[in-house]
């Protein structure tokens, strides 16, 4: 169920970021950038079941909104103009982006109470992990 992603949550660690922007296309200046950024996601749900997801960094906000299973032009924080697609599959949120011939698959899961961000691009894989904050 979505409800359990619904709240602020703070990245608390990151890992193999870098790498996976290289690997999805991000230029350097924008990399330095991303890997300085510590996001708080925030995940609402409003009326008819659409959802809410908000990044907000120092650097850059950005949001959007949502339906299960429906495909939707994302802008992502980096620049690319993706056709996203988000579902569940067995209690994880499974974000699909496709652009230019590429696929990126971002699955955000719950384990003890922290929001695991899993980021996949080929054979690289990155690693966020949010703590639920207060």
């Amino acid at each position: 169920m979505v409800e359990q992603f619904v709240g602020n949550w703070t990245l608390i660690s990151s890992d193999n970021f870098d790498e996976y922007m290289k690997a999805i296309g991000v230029g350097f200046a924008t990399r330095q950038m991303g890997n300085m950024a510590k996001p708080n996601l925030v995940f609402s749900v409003g009326d008819g079941g659409l959802i809410s997801m908000k990044a907000e960094s120092t650097f850059k906000t950005t949001e959007f909104k949502f339906k299960l299973d429906e495909e939707f032009d994302e802008s992502t924080a980096d620049g690319r103009s993706t056709k996203t697609t988000m579902t569940l599959e067995g209690g994880k949120l499974v974000q699909k982006q496709t652009w230019d011939g590429k696929t990126t698959t971002l699955e955000r899961d719950i384990q003890d109470g922290k929001l695991i961000a899993k980021c996949v691009m080929g054979d690289v894989v990155a690693v966020r992990t949010y703590e639920k904050a207060a």
